[in-house]
């Protein structure tokens, strides 16, 4: 399926917000921000984090008639709702508070997030004994903005713009000198995303095709950093809502775009409501992967049902759209025999995992 066509206008004072931050935080880490991270880089942050990420499994998925005997294809689905946190987002914020200088972790962090890097951050802070400050948007679902307060950290509400966020953040970091722990556009976030890769070129050295979430890019970028280094021949492919298709857009034009705040918050995947992709994650895009599918709400749904039924794990619906492009968007797939999709969260309300099971879109 195609993205709506609407007509936007990059944001300019919102992508200077961006760039400017991203240029200041690795500055600060000593990399170049034109540079992509190296296999040497992503193996040090495996051995960084090992003591509050987890390996998570490669569970084998049997969609009928899609996969499994007779159709010469498997797919796995690579579980990061297995996480401590339910996501993926420890490992990227993890790699990077680990990274702190005590005068640093006395000072305290902060980070901006509609959820799951809130309860990375939370937790890697906590871990480290550090101040986590998290400023959500004020649409972030109950569970996960529980979980960051269950963790310790501090919440500071804003409106539901990525960029009201950011500006939010800044402000806090200007009064009381937090360290900023950002969610997707720095190396160190890049690096700590990209171990989710290794473990999946480590434990499946034979796969064609890999399939990761995309919003920020933090992921993304990190998966297809470690997965096109370590094997040149796997395709990567990002996937999309069609309703927050601004990465997809970007990756068309060859230049960032932003979406207004207003668009990418109608999709259900909340944790891909972001209004553009970050500068150093889409240098990784652009060079890493092959190409981006957007997938619609009702495939969303519809994705997160067959995972439950195939394999009894419980994606949110952020964490089912690589699958959902598996399941109805082969015709824009290569042809593969092995193909990995990265459930990136299981932070899912009940009521609203009860609804989606009961068919109820």
């Amino acid at each position: 399926m195609g993205h709506p066509k609407f007509k936007i206008s990059e944001e300019k004072s919102n992508r200077r917000f961006f760039d400017s931050l991203t240029l200041a935080q690795n500055d600060k880490a000593g990399i170049m921000q034109s540079s992509l991270i190296t296999v040497e880089t992503i193996r040090a942050a495996a051995e960084r984090i090992k003591g509050i990420a987890v390996r998570t499994p490669l569970v084998r998925a049997q969609f009928a008639g899609l996969s499994g005997w007779g159709t010469g294809r498997e797919i796995y689905l690579k579980a990061e709702s297995l996480q401590p946190i339910g996501a993926f987002k420890i490992r990227g914020a993890a790699n990077t508070i680990l990274q702190l200088t005590a005068e640093e972790l006395k000072r305290g962090v902060i980070t901006y997030s509609s959820g799951n890097h809130a309860q990375g951050v939370a937790y890697a802070a906590r871990e480290v004994g550090a101040k986590a400050v998290i400023v959500m948007p004020q649409n972030a679902p109950a569970v996960k903005r529980a979980a960051t307060i269950a963790l310790g950290a501090e919440v500071v509400d804003v409106g539901n713009a990525s960029s009201e966020r950011l500006a939010k953040s800044d402000e806090l970091v200007a009064k009381f000198g937090y360290v900023t722990v950002a969610p997707y556009d720095d190396l160190r976030v890049i690096a700590g995303q990209a171990t989710c890769g290794l473990e999946i070129i480590e434990d499946m050295p034979d796969v064609d095709l890999v399939l990761a979430p995309v919003s920020g890019g933090g992921l993304l970028s990190g998966v297809a950093a470690a997965v096109k280094q370590l094997k040149p021949n796997v395709i990567v492919i990002g996937v999309e809502p069609e309703l927050a298709g601004d990465t997809a857009e970007s990756f068309r034009k060859g230049e960032i775009v932003t979406w207004p705040g207003e668009m990418t918050s109608r999709t259900i995947a909340d944790g891909l409501r972001t209004q553009s992709v970050g500068v150093a994650n889409f240098a990784h895009i652009q060079k890493f992967v092959t190409k981006i599918v957007t997938v619609t709400e009702a495939e969303i749904r519809a994705a997160m049902r067959m995972i439950v039924a195939a394999t009894r794990l419980v994606p949110e619906p952020s964490g089912a759209v690589a699958a959902a492009a598996l399941l109805f968007h082969s015709d824009e797939l290569p042809v593969y025999k092995k193909a990995v999709a990265v459930v990136s969260g299981g932070n899912v309300a009940p009521e609203m995992l009860a609804e989606i099971l009961n068919g109820r879109d």
